[in-house]
């Protein structure tokens, strides 16, 4: 039987051609696991009107932790328009299968480390080592939302708020109402998870990146729990930084920053910037973590003009390999994997296109396994 069962889902796009390479890795490190390959993504959408089928979260619940290709997401009504035939107006709604995993199974902690290794040739600087921790289950991604308006909560959030009153011209049918939900717990956890990674990786700085001069309750709330439990890590530096202040050091001075935590959409978006500024979101990996799984994703997007092409940068899915190497306490094997990525990257012999060269997906990948201790 074998020490591990992982979940693979390749999903949309690029995504099966970015695992094939993982799995390249995988095979190569003799890991002592059991790969079990389940349903995700738009074809699922289009022919069942579930972009995440009910046995894909069985397989989940009976995994270690799942490993993630990529997903096409598009808009309402355009997701719609895609459904067979006989699924259209049955009252069918599309929903991020990424999000619904998160919350599914409370994965609370998205954590982005963005590391310019040297020799990459789209690196803004090369002394760039941080790592973005972006609250992953509440804020405005917790998808409590209301088009139109219905007339008791309208009427509950005018009573409670004077600021309603700028809006009361505005019918129920003109307003969509997106929530920004922070709970005390939601906040603590992700906090505290950056402290304990900063203290377990011998880190020295956590910065907090939110906006409660404006944001008052919510990212007010983000503010005092961190204060709080910033002095129970003496041993490393805590500071505060305005999340639009933030955007502008990452261009500035991304040397200086460490960890940074913050809410969820803030965290989507800080985190690509600073993908951007260690090669873009080809090197770019991600880890939704909890207290009892995780799942690793690429943080690139289904690049469906590609799919099937093997051309892309696989970079992003062999670190997330190796962030997943490490959650499951491999930490031998994913620094000997790390090692052999920042090999290839320096000696520059072995690039896909983005990086100005014309290898492919799986050419990496092997070159990646010719590096390995």
């Amino acid at each position: 039987m074998a020490k591990y069962k992982i979940a693979l889902l390749p999903g949309d796009g690029i995504g099966r051609d970015v695992m094939d390479a993982a799995m390249v890795v995988l095979d190569a490190l003799s890991l002592d696991a059991e790969y079990i390959e389940g349903d995700v993504g738009w074809e699922f959408w289009k022919k069942e009107g579930n972009p995440l089928p009910d046995r894909t979260i069985e397989l989940l619940k009976s995994t270690d932790c799942c490993l993630f290709g990529a997903i096409t997401s598009k808009p309402k009504d355009e997701a719609e328009a895609e459904l067979a035939p006989e699924l259209r107006g049955k009252g069918y709604k599309y929903y991020s299968p990424i999000v619904r995993i998160r919350q599914e199974f409370d994965l609370y902690a998205n954590i982005r480390p963005c590391k310019s290794y040297k020799g990459n040739p789209l690196n803004y600087r090369d002394d760039i080592d941080l790592v973005i921790f972006r609250e992953n289950t509440e804020g405005l991604y917790s998808g409590v939302e209301f088009h139109p308006v219905p007339e008791s909560l309208r009427a509950a959030i005018d009573e409670h708020s004077e600021k309603m009153r700028r809006f009361g011209d505005v019918s129920n049918e003109d307003m969509a109402i997106s929530m920004r939900i922070f709970t005390r717990r939601g906040c603590q956890r992700i906090v505290r998870m950056a402290f304990e990674y900063a203290r377990k990786y011998g880190r020295k700085h956590v910065t907090v990146a939110e906006k409660p001069n404006v944001i008052r309750e919510t990212s007010g709330m983000m503010i005092r729990e961190a204060r709080k439990i910033s002095q129970e890590y003496p041993d490393i530096e805590y500071d505060e930084v305005n999340i639009d202040a933030m955007a502008m050091r990452l261009i500035k001075n991304p040397q200086d920053y460490d960890i940074i935590v913050t809410s969820n959409m803030f965290g989507d978006i800080l985190s690509d910037e600073a993908a951007q500024l260690v090669g873009g979101l080809g090197f770019s990996p991600s880890a939704n973590i909890g207290d009892n799984y995780a799942l690793f994703e690429p943080t690139h997007g289904s690049a469906p003009k590609y799919a099937g092409m093997y051309k892309v940068n696989p970079t992003a899915m062999l670190l997330c390999v190796k962030m997943m190497l490490d959650w499951l306490g491999e930490r031998d094997m994913a620094m000997n994997l790390e090692r052999a990525i920042a090999k290839v990257i320096e000696e520059g012999r072995v690039r896909t296109y983005d990086m100005g060269g014309n290898a492919g997906t799986l050419d990496v990948a092997n070159e990646v396994v010719k590096k390995l201790e």
